[in-house]
């Protein structure tokens, strides 16, 4: 039995991390999941989260990942991502006022209003700064 698995996070932009790792922990819209090696395959859709794994060396990692989909079969895992950061590259600024304007959208009353976006918007706001206060 395999003792690690190949890990890709990908963005429409770029390729954010591809190796080997021992695990990974992140979230779907079925909530929490956690993978190691040999993990039954799976595919889940993701929201917005805080993403953690540990490579094969034992180095921790952790990105914000946003709204996507997950699959992993033979020792593979794909996180393909609307888009994904490192700590160091969390504009905390940005995200701050991104949170104040979808809380702001999310008390009006227009009834046009698309709230599973601003939800969204609103999570991806809240997973960036949670990342961004841990550096």
């Amino acid at each position: 039995m395999e003792n690690k698995f190949h890990l890709t996070i990908i963005t429409p932009d770029r390729e954010l991390f591809i190796g080997e790792v021992v695990s990974l922990n992140s979230e779907g819209s079925e909530g929490h999941f956690g993978i190691l090696p040999n993990h039954a395959p799976m595919i889940a859709t993701l929201v917005p989260t805080v993403t953690t794994f540990q490579d094969v060396s034992g180095k921790q990692h952790t990105a914000f990942t946003s709204d996507g989909v997950f699959k992993v079969n033979n020792n593979k895992a794909v996180l393909l991502c609307n888009s994904a950061e490192w700590p160091e590259e969390i504009d905390k600024e940005r995200a701050e006022k991104a949170k104040e304007r979808a809380e702001s959208r999310m008390k009006e009353k227009d009834k046009n209003l698309d709230s599973t976006r601003v939800q969204l918007a609103l999570l991806r706001a809240l997973a960036r700064l949670k990342l961004a206060q841990q550096i």
